[in-house]
């Protein structure tokens, strides 16, 4: 079967030949795994191999103990879309099934690095586990390299303030609505993206309309709260303050939504059914609920001041 745009969703997809390859799951591909695909891609250049990275889906956690896994900070298709944008050759999508958790490390290393992708590097993180029961390190992966003929190279935990970088610390800082600290450990803002749906049309009727964006069960959502940031459509980009949460002013109590407010936007949009990616660079406030509609506008319209604030200063600060 062709391999198409640097994709393939099973091993047996992947033309054989040389690789120098890295693993892991790269939830939301942050700067800890950026050093390991850009590690990849330059010994693959150096040794003129090919680059693959290898990824998981679904989520191991939901096959081996269903129910527990993470929510995501990244789709499956954003995932695959930053991986490439490392730089990456081939992105190899192994479905996470019982039969590949019961493989143990040496059939994993087999099966994976040696017949289609003939590593002749792989470039893991220092806390790397694999094979049945999470059995393979990296000791086990450098002796089944050397029976294999490929090299490894184990790369440290990458630390931000002191603490390490990893996709659970991540969703650690965006529950708490440190979208600062995530920023910074993905190297760029934390983003969503979904269908904008039709919702009960408050926003437009108090003079403040929402996009109401329709997030996946499975994706992470920061803490309840107001947020500046930016929403994109279709290439075009606009700054917008987002409100996640309950609308306690109004009802409260059910589901949590997730409704940016576009910014100097010119006539009448119609997003509804078309896909809006929305980040949060700046948490203004969190959830309030407010004894009056006119207090809640009042408020929103701060809310509306303090972002064009933050990102003014944003746009103005130098590129670090």
């Amino acid at each position: 079967m062709t391999v198409e745009r640097g994709v393939a969703h099973g091993v047996e997809q992947v033309e054989p030949g040389a690789s120098v390859v890295t693993i892991g799951n790269f939830d939301g591909v942050h700067l800890g795994h950026q050093v390991l695909l850009r590690r990849t891609v330059d010994a693959a250049t150096d040794r003129g191999l090919r680059a693959v990275a290898v990824t998981f889906d679904p989520h191991p956690a939901a096959v081996l103990r269903p129910g527990s896994e993470p929510p995501s900070l990244a789709s499956l298709e954003e995932r695959i879309e930053l991986i490439q944008d490392a730089g990456t050759d081939l992105v190899l999508v192994l479905p996470f099934t019982d039969e590949l958790a019961a493989l143990t490390p040496e059939a994993f290393v087999e099966r994976v690095l040696v017949t289609r992708l003939q590593a002749a590097r792989v470039v893991v993180g220092a806390n790397f586990r694999f094979g049945h029961k999470a059995a393979g390190d990296v000791v086990v992966l450098v002796e089944t390299g050397e029976q294999h003929g490929f090299d490894v190279e184990a790369v440290a935990v990458r630390e931000l303030d002191g603490d390490p970088i990893s996709s659970s610390a991540i969703r650690s800082a965006l529950a708490a609505g440190d979208v600062g600290w995530a920023t910074r450990a993905l190297g760029r803002p934390y983003r969503l993206r979904g269908e904008v749906v039709r919702g009960e049309g408050r926003g437009r009727r108090i003079g403040i309309p929402t996009a109401n964006l329709a997030v996946a069960a499975s994706q992470t959502v920061p803490a309840n709260g107001v947020y500046a940031g930016h929403a994109e459509v279709a290439g075009t980009t606009w700054r917008c303050v987002t409100n996640v949460g309950v609308r306690p002013t109004f009802d409260g109590g059910g589901a949590v939504t997730v409704e940016p407010h576009l910014l100097d936007v010119e006539g009448d949009l119609d997003l509804y059914g078309r896909d809006l990616t929305v980040s949060f660079e700046h948490r203004i406030r969190g959830e309030r609920r407010f004894d009056s509609v006119d207090e809640l506008v009042a408020q929103i319209r701060a809310d509306v001041g303090s972002a064009r604030t933050w990102l003014t200063d944003a746009e103005q600060r130098p590129a670090s």
